[in-house]
């Protein structure tokens, strides 16, 4: 005979937290059958600003449970990436979970998530395999594979993304629309410090100097978005020239796409994404441009 499993807490108005995955499934279940929603931020933990405004995001949410998931996932670092490196400060991310009220936070680890021997993956398509893809093989579908399995567990209403995350935010949205997923995928703009640098958890990585070289990305794309009006070439040239500044800062890519990544359009609402080594820290940063005639409506400053 078996024992029966005691049912996993919850208390509302506190941080309630889980590890196991039946266990937050569980949860979510009997919330959303009192009538509750949820929403989830997925994040890898080291929590700044940035993923504070996620939460602030969801908070707004009428009826709604807000929590986050903390796990750094191996299925998206490659071969010499920082995954050994990357930080995992786990009682101070949940603290800050604790100071914007959230409800629940998920910190499973990868012996929780992924069974041994387990081979199947999302693919992220041809996107998949381009700017950020290009650089990282394999990236997208290690993240496209956590989150199908987050949502899969939580089956929150809501999920929280940020747009420095561009290419990623498209794929979630692609994946979440494409293979059916009842979770509405919102992305939120990107959170800058005072200079502009987009926040990042790599940013810990930079020394002083090349915290003040780092500015010169956020800079480049700005210069870009002000040149929208003189069409795609310009907005590249802009930023091409802004980024000669610093040449210690080594170009990846400086693109110009469509909002769907794909190709850029001649008039209307457009990416400039940027991808750059700053000593040993690659960061990444995106901005939106009006192009041609749209820009005469105004020239966006940020996302």
């Amino acid at each position: 005979m078996t024992t029966p499993k005691t049912a996993p807490k919850f208390t509302r108005g506190g941080l309630n937290t889980y590890q196991r995955p039946e266990d937050l499934r569980r949860v979510t279940r009997a919330l959303r059958q009192v009538g509750h929603q949820v929403a989830l931020v997925p994040t890898m933990g080291a929590l700044h600003a940035g993923h504070r405004e996620l939460l602030r995001r969801a908070k707004r949410l009428p009826n709604t449970v807000v929590g986050a998931s903390i796990f750094v996932n191996p299925l998206q670092f490659g071969e010499n990436e920082d995954f050994d490196a990357y930080p995992r400060p786990l009682e101070r991310d949940l603290e800050v979970l604790g100071e914007v009220r959230a409800e629940f936070a998920f910190t499973p680890t990868a012996a929780d998530l992924y069974r041994p021997g387990a081979q199947v993956t999302v693919h992220p398509g041809p996107l998949g395999d381009e700017l950020e893809g290009a650089a990282r093989p394999g990236h997208f579908a290690g993240v496209l594979t956590v989150v199908a399995k987050l949502f899969n567990i939580v089956r929150p209403d809501y999920a929280f993304f940020g747009e420095k995350d561009y290419q990623q935010l498209v794929l979630i949205k692609k994946m979440a629309a494409e293979l059916d997923f009842e979770t509405k995928v919102i992305g939120v703009p990107t959170v800058r410090e005072a200079d502009g640098l987009a926040l990042s958890s790599r940013n810990v990585y930079l020394s002083d100097s090349e915290r003040a070289d780092a500015v010169v990305l956020s800079k480049a794309l700005t210069a870009g978005a002000h040149a929208g009006r003189e069409g795609a070439e310009a907005v590249l040239d802009a930023a091409r020239a802004t980024l000669a500044a610093v040449p210690r800062v080594d170009v990846d890519y400086l693109e110009l796409r469509g909002n769907d990544l794909g190709p850029a359009p001649v008039d209307g609402e457009a990416r400039l994404l940027i991808a750059a080594r700053v000593g040993r820290t690659r960061l990444i940063d995106n901005v939106s441009v009006l192009l041609g005639a749209a820009a005469e409506h105004g020239i966006p400053t940020g996302e």
